[in-house]
């Protein structure tokens, strides 16, 4: 039997109590494991997973090697490798509950209209987060929402499926792979090692606006992503409001072809005036998520 569901792990040097954590709740799937298969794609990590990670509870498993260090390449060998018609992107932190297969199939058959969807992802800390981070959850892909959205609008943010849980048709995925091999620029989104990049997800779920479909979030597909304490650090923060400012930048030019408008001396004044009026730390994270922007300008005007 073809499997209709492809479940693609991409990770690099995992946390093994978070990876044990993700297998045993995909383990644990309502839907049979007859109608779906698990990718687990090593991306040069420094141990090879095949030797250290017990798959063998799944009868449709294989643990890929990718030496191309970068999630976009490593989610490009996932599917290059996947052989359903649905790929689901798990990261190696995400705890899907236990229907979240079972919802995604019904929800390909029910929305033919759509090409990407997500859902719900709620957090895990590791340790109780400062009162002050809450308002920079969501750089943390924490999303929650109270009913069904969806459009084939490319640039609505309240439509656009994040990386966890990242549900694409196979039609979708195998497009945007064409686009990043016509376009190799592409690949610089998304983490590379250490290196706090993002948007490759936002780059494919947008692909089926290039094919005529739509994106959407629904809210009975749930997920939990374990969170780090060390996520939760000023500094880490500064580096991922950064890394975000460059990704957002560059995944604009893709989208729209040109480099975004150049602000006039009084935007800049009210800008620099607004970014004073803060307390001290949201203005050290406007800035340097500014500095990505900057960088990232740099970056296309040089090209």
């Amino acid at each position: 039997m073809q499997p209709v569901i492809s479940v693609i792990i991409c990770t690099h040097n995992p946390r093994r109590d978070y990876l044990e954590r993700v297998l045993q709740a995909l383990n644990e799937q309502i839907l049979p494991q007859e109608f779906w298969e698990l990718l687990l794609i090593d991306n040069a990590s420094e141990q090879v997973l095949s030797e250290e990670i017990d798959l063998s509870w799944h009868p449709r498993n294989r643990c890929i090697r990718e030496e191309q260090l970068g999630l976009t390449s490593a989610r490009l060998r996932g599917i290059k490798e996947a052989v359903a018609k649905i790929l689901v992107f798990v990261d190696d932190d995400n705890v899907l509950d236990k229907d979240y297969l079972e919802v995604t199939l019904k929800i390909s058959k029910n929305w033919p209209i759509l090409g990407a969807w997500s859902g719900q992802i709620r957090p895990d800390f590791e340790e109780q987060p400062p009162d002050w981070t809450k308002p920079y959850w969501a750089m943390l892909a924490i999303r929650e929402f109270e009913q069904n959205q969806w459009s084939n609008l490319r640039f609505s943010t309240k439509t656009t499926p994040w990386g966890a849980g990242l549900c694409v048709r196979k039609v979708v995925a195998q497009k945007y792979a064409e686009l990043v091999y016509n376009q190799p620029e592409r690949a610089t989104l998304g983490r590379k090692g250490n290196q706090l990049l993002s948007c490759e997800d936002n780059d494919l779920a947008l692909t089926s606006c290039d094919i005529g479909l739509g994106t959407g979030l629904f809210t009975s597909l749930k997920l939990t992503h374990l969170i780090s304490a060390y996520r939760l650090q000023e500094n880490h923060l500064l580096r991922l409001a950064q890394g975000m400012g460059y990704s957002h930048t560059i995944l604009n030019f893709f989208q729209q072809g040109k480099l975004p408008d150049k602000q006039s001396w009084p935007e800049k004044l009210l800008q620099y005036y607004q970014s004073w009026q803060m307390d001290s730390r949201t203005r050290r994270l406007h800035l340097a998520f500014q500095k990505g922007i900057k960088l990232a300008l740099k970056e296309l005007i040089a090209r």
